[in-house]
């Protein structure tokens, strides 16, 4: 495969750093949005939970979208849109039928925007550059996550919480242009699929999924982990805003600047990792952080606890977004469905994550934060256990084989490669 052309790469850091709200949306500002204008935590955390099932159903269906089609970029552009009408829809009418139906277009941006982006960085640099430029990715991607927080939470301590919606939909433009900035003759579309450039097209279909027992025990340790995840900082903005301990708007860009500032020293540490083993290891490390920061949450609700709470969150997630997809290309390259692969573990991950915010709200309502924080936490300890258990079967060196489909090419194989 040809060097990757120096514009595409810059087009496609820069897409990076502004396609945060496309991929998560406003998340913890639209929690304390809602409490400003009299919803209650139970009712917040069920709308953000429509919002995740319908990702669950679109997650695994849009991976399969981005393998068939060479159009990337305009479903890249068709996210942004989506985040656009989204944060309109919210600033219109606070209306549960509404504001649910904003929940349910950021997660269908979201679905398509994770498959897309990373279909694209395979496409530009080939497998053997993907992890390296995995890393750059992620660390542009968080630095753009500091980047809006802080200029929400200064737009929102300025102007009130309204301007965070304008500003979500700012940076979904320049994501668009950014899309379109990377040359489509840069993008080589069988690489981005997980093809090899000398297999044939034909590809083997979702049995592939199901057969590949790392992808199953990864997305089975995701689904709890995320259960655990997903409610957490939102909830904890919301305890702390609820116990008058912080502006609003201030304190929720405080939690999500010490997270993602600590989630780009994580991607960047990750960078040159190649090996399962290794890609195990970083995992581990993530899925022991969140039961740490639900045992911490519980007992620290205040300014000074969001340091250690959010710090974690910055580790687990931040070693994530590299390791999961780096983990899914590895198993899965030559299969020709590596953005399905992607999808089908973010379905998984989104399982848990729809659960999260409804569990957790209702919970902490009935009972109290500290209680929601416990059993969030010991919900994710599950994770742990499953990566433990099981992780001989994902550490692994034995080579993924890809057997292209016509005869005349039988021949065709992965060649086996030791862990690097």
């Amino acid at each position: 495969m040809n060097a990757p052309s120096p514009r595409a790469l810059r087009a496609l850091e820069a897409l990076n750093f502004f396609m945060a709200d496309i991929a998560a949306g406003v998340g913890p500002f639209l929690g304390v949005f809602l409490l400003a204008h009299g919803w209650r935590s139970g009712w917040i955390g069920t709308v953000m939970t429509v919002g995740g099932l319908a990702g669950v159903f679109a997650t695994a269906p849009g991976g399969a979208l981005i393998d068939a089609t060479s159009r990337k970029r305009l479903f890249i552009a068709l996210s942004g849109l989506c985040t656009i009408a989204a944060s309109a829809t919210v600033l219109i009418s606070q209306n549960v039928f509404l504001v649910s139906t904003s929940q349910i277009a950021t997660a269908l941006a979201g679905a398509v925007i994770v498959p897309s982006v990373t279909a694209v960085t395979l496409g530009v640099v080939g497998q053997d550059g993907f992890n390296r430029q995995m890393g750059r990715n992620q660390a542009y991607n968080h630095a753009g996550n500091v980047a809006g927080a802080a200029l929400s939470g200064y737009l929102g301590w300025k102007f009130g919480l309204d301007a965070v919606f304008y500003l979500a939909g700012v940076f979904a433009l320049l994501s668009i242009a950014c899309a379109y900035a990377i040359p489509e003759t840069a993008i080589n579309h069988r690489v981005a699929r997980g093809l090899a450039e000398e297999q044939e097209d034909g590809v083997s279909g979702f049995g592939t999924l199901l057969k590949n027992r790392p992808l199953v025990v990864l997305a089975a340790a995701l689904v709890f982990f995320h259960f655990g995840n997903a409610a957490m900082l939102p909830l904890y903005g919301l305890a702390v805003v609820a116990a008058k301990k912080g502006n609003p708007a201030a304190f929720t860009a405080e939690t999500v600047v010490i997270a993602q500032t600590v989630m780009i020293a994580a991607s960047l540490a990750l960078m040159r990792v190649r090996s399962r083993r290794g890609l195990w290891v970083a995992l581990l490390i993530s899925f022991a952080s969140l039961p740490v920061r639900g045992l911490i949450a519980a007992f620290f609700i205040g300014p000074w606890g969001v340091y250690p709470v959010q710090a974690l969150d910055g580790i687990g997630a931040g070693l994530q977004s590299v390791a999961i997809p780096a983990l899914v290309a590895k198993v899965l390259h030559g299969t020709g469905r590596v953005n399905v692969g992607i999808g089908a573990v973010m379905t998984m991950q989104g399982a848990g994550a729809a659960l999260s915010p409804a569990f957790g709200g209702w919970l902490a309502q009935a009972e109290g934060y500290p209680v929601a924080f416990l059993a969030l936490g010991g919900v994710s300890a599950v994770s742990l256990a499953l990566w433990v258990g099981f992780g001989g079967v994902v550490r692994e060196t034995a080579p993924v084989r890809a057997r292209a489909a016509n005869p005349a090419s039988a021949e065709i194989r992965a060649k086996p490669r030791r862990a690097g």
